[in-house]
């Protein structure tokens, strides 16, 4: 079904007005898989997943079901998790140690690089297939970042430091705190919500303004409602990246500047203490502004988010415009007493998560967004993304486009950034028809 509006239309120049189609039209998805997932860097997994040689996990680039694999050279290789013979996947669990792949249809056998290395049959005919054409289709381009795992379908993509620019400074002050690094913890959360992808990216992009309503009960009239008044930033370090953040004043005690102080971890003594500790180390390590920046959430473009104060790292998988299936891991520093790291656990889950508190608020406001969407007769009125148009600008202690906690620009660079590529994509692909 092509669509009936031009780019033009759904996302307006200066972003601050956004088409309700963009979150429902299949004609649309289809572009996106086509022109930002397999043409943008996609977050796969951590290094720590995968620390010896055999290990792998299973993800996703938009629907495309994929293997990441440290093989025997100790690199790590991505591949379609789909049979050169029949297409049968080769790979049924999510995470394990193996030397081979083997599928369950004729047992084809597959490497950790994806290598065809058997063929049962082979032996009762006389002409031997080429083995080294029928392996599994590689993704050409693999990078990591402080041990995040990224791969692109596109061997031309731009570099991944590049494409992330000073999104990484943000990164560094939760992925390169502690000497050890980080790690992740067990096989992710996996639930189903009925919202288009973009939805939870664009929460976590900096939408604070949701927080002491939608989850009044936890949050309304706390002390937090009014810290992040005074001291929150939303900023856009990149286009179509985006966080918030809370920068504490110079002068600030370290336990109001504290990793992990913003939940109930930090009322056990224990893991206060810890806490205190780990935080004498950031101003040396990251610099002394990075050690009273206190981070809310993070999103990485397209569909990569994190947030600091329940230490999840999580990942929007499409299922179509109206549906995904969302991924949420526990991260936390590798080298923390293993004691710490269940009671910072039990934060985690608290919180967010299938079960959380907040969780289940936030997944019926994106379902009700994608219903609310799918109002045809309300298609000649966008959605209204201009809070605190043109407000954004330049700060001297931290990088990027910075505005207060309520401006919208998170969002607005959010959705341009997706016109561009679109965009950019349909016109590349006109040139190669026309050639």
């Amino acid at each position: 079904m092509p669509m009936d509006l031009p780019l033009s239309k759904l996302v307006s120049d200066d972003g601050s007005h956004v088409h309700r189609k963009i979150f429902t039209d299949p004609a649309l998805y289809e572009l996106e898989k086509q022109h930002i997932f397999s043409k943008t860097w996609i977050y796969m997994g951590h290094e720590s997943q995968i620390p010896k040689v055999g290990d792998f996990i299973t993800s996703f680039i938009a629907e495309t079901p994929v293997i990441v694999s440290r093989a025997g050279d100790k690199e790590i290789y991505v591949t379609i998790n789909s049979c050169s013979h029949r297409g049968v996947p080769v790979c049924r669990a999510d995470q394990g140690n193996t030397r081979r792949f083997v599928c369950p249809y004729h047992s084809w056998t597959f490497n950790n690089k994806g290598d065809l290395v058997s063929i049962p049959q082979e032996r009762k005919v006389c002409n031997k297939p080429d083995k080294a054409e029928l392996g599994l289709k590689r993704v050409p381009r693999v990078e990591t970042y402080k041990g995040l795992i990224f791969a692109c379908m596109d061997e031309n993509v731009e570099p991944l430091t590049d494409f992330l620019g000073e999104m990484a400074w943000y990164l560094d002050c939760f992925f390169d705190r502690f000497d050890g690094g980080i790690e992740v913890i067990g096989s992710p959360h996996k639930w189903t919500i009925n919202c288009n992808w973009k939805l939870p990216v664009e929460n976590h992009l900096g939408d604070i303004g949701h927080g002491p309503y939608l989850h009044g009960s936890i949050l309304q009239g706390t002390p937090q409602v009014q810290e992040l008044e005074d001291t929150g930033l939303n900023v856009v370090p990149k286009p179509g990246h985006g966080l918030s953040v809370r920068l504490m004043p110079e002068g600030t005690p370290d336990e109001m500047c504290m990793f992990g102080m913003d939940g109930v971890a930090g009322m056990d003594p224990e893991v206060n203490q810890y806490l205190r500790e780990s935080h004498k180390k950031v101003t040396e390590r990251l610099g002394e502004v990075r050690s009273r920046l206190k981070p809310l959430c993070y999103s990485v473009f397209p569909n990569l988010s994190f947030l600091w104060p329940n230490m999840t790292l999580r990942t929007s998988h499409p299922r179509g415009p109206g549906q995904i299936e969302y991924w949420s891991w526990f991260v936390i520093e590798k080298n923390a007493p293993e004691h710490i790291k269940e009671k910072l656990k039990i934060h985690y889950t608290m919180m967010f998560g299938p079960g959380g508190l907040l969780e289940g608020e936030d997944a019926e406001a994106w379902s009700q967004q994608f219903s609310g969407s799918n109002i045809d007769y309300a298609d000649d009125r966008t959605y209204y993304y201009g809070l605190g148009l043109d407000e954004e600008e330049s700060h001297p202690e931290i990088p990027g486009k910075v505005g207060s906690c309520f401006n919208e620009h998170y969002a607005r660079e959010f959705y341009l950034q997706w016109r561009q590529r679109l965009e950019q994509g349909i016109q590349e692909t006109s040139k190669l028809e026309i050639k």
